[in-house]
């Protein structure tokens, strides 16, 4: 099993990868998370090329802003050319779980609004079947005991993340005990559940190319079309 050390290691060489996409005067999404703070410390060399960024959290924006890099809101743009993020689980199809950190809602909002998604990972986030990390789900608090409930009729045993509030103002449940095997259907029936917010499957729009960074170096993953 890796060390602590060497999965930052590979965490770096598939974010540095992902400045290969990288053209001038894009606007780049910034997703959320420890893989994507290495990308964002390698994107320095480009701040006075690109012609922004969109960032998913207010954590990224203080990283990409004390580097100098021009940050502004999606309503400001088109859209954006790049989004790269991590995920904290993937599937050889591009499937993710993601929100870890909590950001997923605007996660998923910036993912929608890209042209192209590079996802960036460790080996270690590569699973045959999503469910082994717990699903986020976003909810509106007054909602929390109602969704719950629901998530326990579907076989789920969610969790409040105690002491933590989104960007959003909103809590997360974290649901343990799922084995994912229709991502793109899960997705959308949670979606439904009065007072989510959004959930942690990235299915329905998952990622374009995976950089999977392993011992061997970085592997690249591109979806099925």
């Amino acid at each position: 099993m890796m060390d602590a050390m060497d999965q930052d290691t590979l965490k770096k060489q598939c974010a540095e990868a992902a400045i290969a996409f990288l053209e001038d005067d894009m606007t780049v999404g910034v997703g959320t998370g420890s893989t994507v703070n290495h990308f964002i410390a390698a994107l320095g060399p480009w701040k006075n090329r690109l012609k922004g960024t969109v960032s998913s959290s207010e954590a990224s924006t203080a990283r990409l802003k004390a580097l100098g890099i021009p940050v502004f809101s999606l309503n400001e743009t088109d859209g954006c050319d790049l989004y790269v993020d991590g995920a904290d689980e993937v599937t050889e199809h591009l499937a993710m779980v993601k929100g870890g950190g909590g950001a997923l809602t605007r996660e998923k909002i910036v993912a929608e609004a890209s042209r192209k998604f590079v996802c960036i990972a460790d080996a270690s986030k590569l699973v045959p079947v999503l469910g082994k990390f717990p699903l986020p789900v976003e909810v509106i608090p007054m909602a929390r005991s109602l969704v719950a409930r629901r998530l326990v009729a579907l076989g789920g045993r969610p969790v409040l993340r105690e002491g933590f509030t989104t960007d959003n103002g909103n809590a997360i449940l974290d649901v343990h005990g799922l084995t994912i095997l229709d991502p793109t259907a899960l997705e959308s029936d949670l979606n439904q559940l009065p007072g989510v917010v959004t959930n942690g499957l990235f299915a329905r729009r998952p990622a374009d190319v995976l950089l999977l960074g392993a011992e061997g170096g970085v592997k690249r993953i591109d979806r099925r079309r």
